[in-house]
């Protein structure tokens, strides 16, 4: 679905303004979230729980897909690292004697820049995309 068919299916939702830019801003969030693999279920139970609807929250996840999804969480690390104050980001690989395990402790130092570098950037994100909706939203009804 290309972003000016999102958009035209967001705003032709019936419901508040509110609503619908909580929808997506939750959607967002949860997408930009270090919770990889569950996103789609978790937006699907937070619209649910919440009475939302399911396609906004749903086609916000869907911002962090196959083609942003390195570009998003690169940066999120990035944000996540300068805010803890860590300058050397990328660990040294000894590439001759690379293995899965070697892998995995190299990139550990990683986890918790990368955890509060999605979740800072997903309620930035989800800010501005609250505000952009209901913008665009309150336009409509106009």
């Amino acid at each position: 679905m290309a972003l000016r068919e999102k958009i035209q299916l967001i705003l032709s939702v019936k419901d508040t303004p509110h609503r619908i830019s909580i929808a997506f801003a939750l959607g967002i969030f949860i997408g930009m979230s270090p919770l990889f693999g569950v996103h789609t279920l978790l937006g699907l139970a937070v619209a649910y729980v919440f009475r939302l609807n399911k396609l906004v929250t749903i086609v916000g996840v869907y911002v962090t897909n196959p083609w942003t999804i390195i570009p998003i969480y690169t940066f999120s690390t990035w944000v996540g690292a300068k805010c803890l104050g860590i300058n050397k980001i990328l660990p040294d690989i000894d590439w001759r004697h690379i293995t899965f395990s070697a892998l995995v402790n190299d990139f550990s130092p990683l986890l918790i820049p990368f955890i509060v570098g999605t979740v800072l950037i997903g309620v930035l994100s989800s800010i501005v995309s609250y505000m952009i909706v209901f913008h665009l939203l309150k336009g409509r009804n106009a």
